[in-house]
């Protein structure tokens, strides 16, 4: 008697368990990282010696309209982009609509070393960039050998 659940194509049985896995998981991102491409807005993470820099790319908002906080180690930033007002002779219908309207809120964990008390943000060209300092005692040095 054979049994159902294995066969003699072992390769074929691995490439559909593998197959049955990605649909089972398909929704879900790949890494804690990872999120999907409508996400707004989008982000660029990256660090110095220094700091740490986060660069969100969102263009068409008003400075005043970005909040940037952080708390117990997380950075948030939120805001909303409001679609323009119409015109009011404006007859046009819209068919697709690519760009990002709404309220958006996007959170980071910050690495322990971050320095909450060392954050500046500046908004220029369509790009807040938010800067993070490291504390001290996690800054590379060189140790001197004797």
């Amino acid at each position: 008697m054979s049994d159902p659940f294995f066969t003699t194509d072992l390769p074929g049985e691995f490439e559909r368990l593998q197959r049955q896995m990605a649909s089972l998981f398909a929704g879900f991102p790949a890494s804690l990282r990872a999120t999907r491409s409508e996400t707004f807005p989008p982000l660029n993470i990256g660090s110095t010696d220094d700091s740490i820099e986060i660069v969100a790319f969102a263009p068409g908002l008003d400075p005043a309209a970005i909040d940037v906080s952080i708390d117990k180690g997380v950075l948030i930033i939120s805001g909303e982009r409001k679609p323009p007002k119409p015109e009011a002779d404006d007859e046009t219908r819209v068919y697709a609509r690519e760009r990002f309207m709404g309220a958006f809120r996007r959170v980071i964990e910050l690495p322990q070393h971050a320095d909450p008390d060392k954050v500046s943000a500046r908004y220029v060209d369509g790009c807040l960039t938010v800067s993070v300092g490291r504390s001290e005692a996690s800054k590379p040095r060189a140790i001197a050998v004797r």
